[in-house]
């Protein structure tokens, strides 16, 4: 639903090579009642973004070379200990990792990009600090001692020693990045990363953690709402992070599900992102493959998945003008895939969009009487269907009463099509917590 920061400007909105067990012994330690501690203690995914390949120019194109990454990502639930998943799934060559490193942010600087070095850990592959992935190929990290709480940041650096190629990479993140040249993965403060991106994570796809008490993950595959592309930058409104927080504290001492956000900008449930779409909109690689074929990549493989909300559709409707049968068939095979998995699947509403336009100031032909017909027809099909695990209805909390076919005035970013912060706000609160097991 959101376009590139390119096209904001001009008013667009726009698994694993090795899998470990989700239940692991590290060590023998008992408690005091007898029982085995640490056998008690289980994976559960954090955190995670979809990635896509790059585009035909640009940072993602161009890759690093004798460069570091520091990259911010707020976890929803905490643990004892954390891994880190590195992708190079959508690459065209082998990267190079030189060196990794995770650490909690000094809260006592207001530069995002520095760390506490207290905390500062070593990331390793095999017990190794340099690794390499090959082209397609994901890593997981060994697990690290350090406590992370619920709902924290961790600042992850990665240098790169030699090119890397093109990159797999999260285009929308609502966080910022940071860059530098040379090996800077262990720099606790960021002011050798001269390059601020308000945008994009690199080659970082996922975070677990290891819990004494877990209800598993909930997985929320998503377009732009689910990136919040209408949210506060560096804020974490989005709202599955809002999701997160009201679990955590709703839900008793340590047993909130991680959530887990598989969104991707523009995405869409019958077609590919370079596909064009209405408004003179060009499409964009980083608006990803068709939803049915994300599942294999950032759905089924993370840890611990229970549940996935579903949002997606409202972009096939406005840039491609499908039908509500092609809409529901989509969401239906994506549905049964899920349920065959042994996974609960909650789809939504889609949300109103009356107003919205490409190109600021042009006449709004993305929305019109026929599309709308059909937005409503899907949701009346999913209000009324019994075949999956529930409903979200975020239509009725992000429309306005007096006009059911525009966003609320009060959660309107501006676009007419993306909630800002009390609109995500809304979303999160819309999410009944029963659903999620």
């Amino acid at each position: 639903m959101k376009a590139p920061r390119k096209w904001r400007s001009v008013g667009a909105a726009v698994l694993l090579a090795v899998t470990l067990p989700a239940v692991v012994s590290t060590g023998s330690a008992a408690a005091p009642d007898g029982s085995d501690f640490n056998r008690s203690r289980e994976w559960v995914g954090s955190w995670a973004a979809a990635v896509t390949g790059p585009e035909a120019t640009g940072s993602a194109r161009n890759g690093f070379n004798n460069q570091s990454l520091r990259m911010i990502v707020h976890v929803s639930v905490g643990g004892d200990k954390v891994r880190v998943r590195l992708t190079n799934i959508f690459g065209e060559a082998t990267v190079t990792i030189g060196h990794a490193t995770v650490a909690k942010p000094n809260t006592s600087t207001p530069e995002l990009n520095d760390i506490d070095s207290a905390t500062l850990r070593d990331l390793t592959f095999n017990g190794r600090l340099s690794t390499t992935m090959l082209k397609g190929q994901e890593l997981l990290s060994d697990p690290v001692d350090l406590r992370v709480g619920d709902l924290s940041d961790l600042v992850i650096t990665i240098y790169f020693p030699v090119p890397s190629g093109p990159v797999s990479w999260h285009a929308t993140s609502q966080q910022s990045s940071f860059a530098g040249a040379g090996d800077l993965s262990t720099a606790a403060v960021g002011t050798g990363f001269t390059t601020t991106r308000t945008c994009c994570w690199y080659v970082l796809s996922g975070v677990d953690v290891l819990r004494h008490r877990t209800s598993g993950s909930v997985v929320v595959l998503g377009d732009s709402l689910g990136d919040a592309n209408g949210s506060t930058l560096n804020t974490n409104n989005r709202w599955p992070d809002l999701l997160a927080k009201r679990l955590v504290q709703q839900r008793r001492a340590g047993d909130a599900p991680g959530v887990l956000n598989a969104s991707l900008s523009g995405n869409r449930l019958n077609h590919e992102g370079p596909e064009p779409g209405a408004g003179g909109f060009p499409g964009f690689v980083q608006l990803g493959t068709n939803a049915g074929a994300r599942l294999n990549e950032d759905v089924f493989p993370q840890t611990g998945v229970r549940t996935v909300l579903f949002d997606l559709g409202i972009n096939d409707i406005w840039m491609t003008g499908d039908s509500a049968d092609a809409i529901i068939d989509a969401i239906r095979k994506v549905g049964a895939q899920v349920k065959q998995r042994g996974v609960r699947f909650v789809p939504a509403t889609l949300g109103p969009f009356e107003g919205f336009a490409v190109t600021p100031g042009a006449p709004a032909g993305e929305w019109t009487p026929e599309k709308e017909a059909t937005r409503n027809a899907v949701n009346s099909f999913l209000r009324s269907t019994r075949e999956f695990d529930g409903l979200i209805d975020f239509d009725a909390v992000l429309r306005d009463p007096a006009q059911p076919s525009k966003l609320r005035a009060e959660f309107d970013f501006g676009d007419h099509i993306h909630p800002n912060d009390a609109g995500n706000q809304a979303m999160a609160d819309a999410v009944p917590l029963r659903l999620l097991g």
